[in-house]
């Protein structure tokens, strides 16, 4: 019969320990008597340890297998078969102390980690200090004040910029100005949505605006109504047009307000229809026209359904003639009636007819 060294025992030295990463094995009460007895002994041979101490073969040979992991005990190199005692002192020095300096390097990082990072506290408390102090809204009177305002809030941007422009289109100039600003942020990798209504396809200085941006990256979508003309950025600040004066402007931070105009920015980019230079002036004519019936409808007056659409008073009306004769309607408030009529099916006799 082979003995306890064969295979696992016979090995020319204990087995190699990672630097700082002792063995899990604990010691058992059959590796303390091999222990004790090797160490009264000065040596053992592998093959009769089991045998002296009356322990069962596997018994012995998982003490013995311990005790050369904790490195306990080692193997003579004239004798493999041998073994002699370590001093316990030399086994902790060998496995306990490399972890010992791995987790004081851990330590000394976590001080300079948390010494690096509580250099910025400072710049965290006075820069919410200044953010709380901002009012939820601000009312900017001065024309370069607004523009300057926009112009810092667009290079800080560096998530996203969602715009709304209500009408038919800007002119060049201003285009022209927005255009620099933009291509900049989209180079940064700021995502940009820009809202239009559908008249805007019409004008001619907006569509090579719109042709350069998407170029850039940007997306431009359109829609027949908007809610209002705003610019946010980061989801954090949003400047909206004074009511009363054209050179005014609203600057919004409260987040629950912010977040509100946000959100009904992305329910009506949802419903627009993206920005296509083969979008054919027919198909926008009819988007418009559906609008016009629509609002005529509900009653509105020839200035409203104009002022609500982003087109002069003067297209508008001539949308409004087309529409009259092609359903041979006598007033606005029937064909708006009739169109609805024709789009639901079933005939009826319109108002004013009978």
């Amino acid at each position: 019969m082979g003995g306890i060294g064969e295979g696992d025992g016979r090995s020319t030295g204990p087995r190699e320990q990672t630097a700082g990463t002792a063995p899990k094995a604990q010691l058992s009460e059959d590796a303390v008597r091999v222990f004790r007895w090797v160490s009264d002994q000065g040596s053992c041979d592998v093959r009769t340890v089991g045998a002296m101490l009356g322990l069962p073969e596997n018994c012995a040979a998982s003490a013995v297998r311990t005790l050369t992991d904790l490195l306990l005990l080692r193997h003579v190199p004239e004798d493999p078969d041998r073994l002699v005692p370590v001093a316990p002192d030399a086994a902790i020095a060998a496995l306990i102390a490399p972890k010992e300096a791995g987790l004081r390097r851990q330590l000394a990082e976590i001080d300079q980690l948390r010494g690096e990072l509580a250099l910025l506290t400072p710049l965290y408390t006075e820069g919410r200090r200044r953010w709380q102090g901002r009012p939820a809204l601000t009312e900017v009177t001065d024309l370069k004040t607004v523009v300057g305002m926009i112009t810092e809030a667009t290079m800080r941007c560096r998530r996203e910029v969602r715009t709304c422009h209500p009408g038919g289109g800007r002119s060049p100039a201003l285009l022209e100005q927005a255009f620099v600003r933009d291509r900049d942020m989209l180079r940064r990798g700021v995502r940009m949505r820009t809202l239009y209504q559908h008249t805007a396809r019409y004008h001619l200085p907006t569509q090579e605006y719109a042709r350069r941006m998407t170029a850039e990256g940007a997306e431009i979508r359109t829609l027949s109504e908007l809610f209002g003309r705003m610019v946010a950025f980061d989801g954090e600040t949003v400047f909206i047009p004074h009511q009363d004066d054209l050179d005014a402007a609203i600057v919004i931070h409260d987040p629950s307000t912010v977040a509100y105009l946000c959100t009904t920015f992305d329910h009506a980019w949802s419903l627009a229809e993206p920005y296509q230079p083969a979008w054919t002036e027919s198909s926008a004519r009819d988007e418009v026209k559906q609008a016009i019936v629509r609002l005529l409808a509900e009653g509105m007056k020839d200035e409203m359904v104009a002022r609500r659409l982003g087109m002069s008073l003067r297209t508008c009306r001539k949308h409004i003639a087309e529409i009259m004769e092609q359903l041979g309607a006598a007033s606005r408030f029937q064909a708006g009636y009739l169109a609805r009529v024709q789009s639901s099916g079933p005939a009826a006799t319109a108002p004013g007819t009978a």
